[in-house]
C-alpha cells in the first residue's frame, strides 16, 4: 500500500449483494478492490485501497449499492492506515476473491471417439 493509500469498507449481508457493492465501487472511482471478505452469519465486507477522495465516493456507491440490493451494515473510510494494518488485512483476513486466478470456465476437453 503507498504511503498516501486509504481504505474504505463496505459491509452488507450475502454474496450477491457484495458483488454489486464491488462493482459500484471500482466503477465509481479509480479504486482497487483489494479484498472481498466473509465474516459469520452472511456477513460480508468489500474492501477497497485508493486516493482518499477515490475511496470515499466508492464508499459512497458501494452504500448505496448495498441499499438498493440488500443491506448496509456498516462503512468506514481510514485515511493513510497504519502499515502494520496491511499485514493485517493480508494475513488475518481471508478474501473469498482468490487473487490472480482467473474464473473464466476452463473448455471441456472432448472425449476421443472410439474407432469401430
Amino acid at each position: 500500500m503507498a504511503g498516501n493509500d486509504s481504505l474504505g469498507f463496505v459491509e452488507t449481508i450475502g454474496l450477491v449483494t457484495a458483488v454489486e457493492v464491488a462493482d459500484a465501487m471500482s466503477k465509481a472511482a479509480s479504486v482497487r478492490i483489494k479484498t472481498v471478505a466473509n465474516a459469520d452469519a452472511g456477513l460480508i465486507s468489500v474492501i477497497c485501497e485508493g486516493d482518499l477522495a477515490s475511496c470515499m465516493a466508492a464508499v459512497d456507491a458501494g452504500k448505496a449499492a448495498a441499499a438498493r440490493l440488500g443491506q448496509v451494515v456498516a462503512t468506514n473510510l481510514i485515511a493513510r492506515p497504519d502499515n502494520s494494518l496491511e499485514g493485517y488485512l493480508s494475513q488475518q483476513v481471508p478474501s473469498i476473491v482468490e487473487k490472480g486466478a482467473s474464473h473464466r470456465a476452463k473448455p471441456e476437453k472432448k472425449a476421443a471417439k472410439a474407432d469401430k
